[in-house]
């Protein structure tokens, strides 16, 4: 049997009982193996596009796409046991859980696990009924379902985007228009500022969101805070346009009058600026809606939720439920944004376009 493209799993590729051991171990020939998404892979072997993955033997996609599953005969992969991993102070806080835990010891087989994964992922049950039946026909537990509808999660999801978007789109103006005015007022160092935005924006945002872990946790504190560093540069790049672009000629008038560089800036600089500015604000905001889809990568919820869990439930009606509204809410915010810039243009700038 010949191979010619191969895609696995991003984690396999980097495991020590991963793709670089398999590939020691029985010899194998291929070098330009590319990752992909796990729950995407069945999908590219089904159409062709790849012809070896790696999978977990209790993926209902096997029997479902009639795949032929190579044998271990070297005894290369240990044997891969689910666990409990908990607090410690769980025992105490909550003994009732813990016993409700162990009672489940034992009793999940890989056939159950395959059948699982088949009502969830192919009959598209939702995982609370499939977890809840496997408990009443195993354990004879019986439980309360709180279904949720496709809308409840639609709102739920809004309410968490839409505070991602607002509070670090917040911070990014309270931080970036001091900074884009301090860069025009100080040349040199603003040379610095504008070469750190841009720098921080270059970051691959899934990248930043995970840099920001280690400070803030998981949840939706490092996505406000990665979303606030990409906010930055537009902002404070417009503003210093902004500024730089007004004539010299109003400048000095201002000065002859007597105003103070602080008057200057609040009765005429910003203002004169204020188009240029919201235009940052705009871009900063709709880059924010789009990026914090991400967030739901690392605990913080908002559309990205629905579309992580479409991917990996092969549901195209959560993608859509979560991608729609991102993009419909990046349009509403860019149509939003350019009444409000006509809306802030100083009186005399309108009268002079409409002039």
């Amino acid at each position: 049997m010949r191979v010619e493209t191969e895609q696995f799993s991003n984690e396999f590729l980097e495991r020590k009982d991963g793709w670089p051991a398999v590939r020691n171990a029985f010899r194998l020939p291929q070098e330009n193996v590319t990752g992909l998404d796990h729950d995407l892979a069945y999908r590219a072997l089904s159409t062709g596009k790849t012809d070896l993955i790696d999978l977990y033997s209790t993926d209902a996609e096997i029997a479902f796409y009639h795949l032929r599953v190579l044998e271990d005969d070297k005894a290369f992969f240990p044997k891969y046991d689910a666990v409990f991993l908990y607090r410690l102070d769980l025992e105490t806080r909550a003994p009732s859980f813990i016993r409700s835990l162990k009672r489940l010891e034992g009793q999940v087989t890989a056939a159950q696990m395959i059948h699982m994964n088949a009502a969830s992922k192919l009959d598209k049950r939702s995982e609370a009924s499939v977890a809840a039946a496997f408990l009443g026909d195993t354990l004879h537990i019986r439980t309360t379902l709180n279904e949720t509808t496709l809308f409840s999660i639609f709102l739920l999801r809004t309410k968490e985007h839409l505070i991602l978007v607002a509070i670090s789109l917040a911070l990014s103006m309270l931080f970036a228009v001091p900074l884009g005015v301090l860069a025009y007022n100080r040349p040199r160092l603003g040379q610095g500022i504008l070469a750190f935005v841009a720098a921080i924006y270059t970051i691959p945002s899934l990248a930043l969101l995970v840099f920001m872990i280690p400070f803030f946790g998981i949840g939706t504190l490092p996505a406000i805070a990665a979303l606030f560093l990409y906010g930055l540069l537009p902002i404070v790049r417009n503003t210093h346009t902004g500024l730089a672009g007004i004539s010299p000629a109003l400048r000095e008038s201002a000065i002859v009058l007597g105003l103070s560089p602080m008057a200057r800036l609040i009765k005429i600089e910003l203002p004169l600026a204020s188009p240029s500015i919201a235009a940052g604000i705009k871009t900063a905001a709709v880059i924010n809606i789009g990026t914090a889809t991400l967030g739901a990568l690392i605990g913080a919820g908002g559309y990205g939720q629905p579309i992580l869990t479409g991917i990996r439930l092969a549901d195209n009606s959560l993608i859509l439920l979560g991608a729609v509204p991102a993009a419909a809410l990046a349009l509403i915010v860019q149509s939003g944004f350019g009444a409000l810039e006509r809306t802030i243009l100083p009186r005399g700038l309108r009268l002079k376009v409409r002039s």
